[in-house]
């Protein structure tokens, strides 16, 4: 089965060798997904619905690349830096996913960069 790399236009030159995404066998995953802009600048700085929305746009447009939709995500792995953000990040992330949202977890962790407060990886199904 061949792997087909996703690099939406306009989205960040990964910071390490990864791809922001990939599609094989009608399943599109992404990378840890973070809030950088096209040009490596971290978005948002100390504010994390502006991270979680820049992401979700992020995994919204790779998703799209492969061929889908946000409502073809089945399952996000959430990772903040700080659980005081837990409510704010799960406001803009209803917005995304208003109904049937997909299974997820969410896991404090030490991120790349210190003003990184989200990273999300996700697996959808296509087709």
């Amino acid at each position: 089965m061949a792997v087909q790399v996703i690099v939406p236009p306009g989205t960040a030159k990964p910071v390490a060798p990864y791809s922001p995404g990939t599609k094989a066998g009608g399943v599109i995953y992404t990378a840890g997904i973070v809030a950088i802009d096209d040009a490596g600048k971290t978005v948002g700085i100390g504010d994390i619905k502006a991270q979680t929305r820049h992401v979700l746009d992020t995994i919204k447009a790779i998703v799209a690349a492969g061929g889908g939709s946000m409502k073809d995500v089945a399952v996000n792995h959430i990772f903040l830096k700080d659980y005081a953000d837990y409510a704010g990040m799960n406001e803009v992330y209803r917005e995304y996913f208003p109904s049937n949202p997909p299974a997820r977890y969410c896991v404090r962790a030490d991120l790349v960069r210190a003003e990184w407060l989200v990273e999300i990886a996700s697996i959808a199904h296509v087709g």
